[in-house]
């Protein structure tokens, strides 16, 4: 069996399944000033726009559950809860 390491990103790779908490973002608390995807040190929080108002989600697949875009969110838009897998 070969093996081949090669330097790679949270976009290349899945490190989610280890997270044992997860962002839950409250949208009605939500300004969009977009500080929750400046300060994940992942960037998997995006923008979307597919609603009446745009909002923030993060990809799950990719989201270490660090918890700093809910410490950081200046709204209490995010709030950290038990992922349940």
């Amino acid at each position: 069996m070969k093996i081949t390491v090669q330097p790679s990103t949270s976009i290349t790779n899945k490190t989610g399944f280890w997270r044992t908490n997860r962002p839950k973002f409250i949208y009605e608390k939500c300004t969009s000033c977009g500080i929750c995807t400046r300060i994940c040190p992942e960037g998997v929080i995006k923008k979307f726009s597919d609603k009446a108002k745009p909002y923030y989600d993060c990809d799950l697949d990719f989201c270490k559950g660090c918890g700093l875009c809910a410490v950081e969110c200046p709204f209490k838009a995010i709030e950290m809860e038990l992922d349940e897998k």
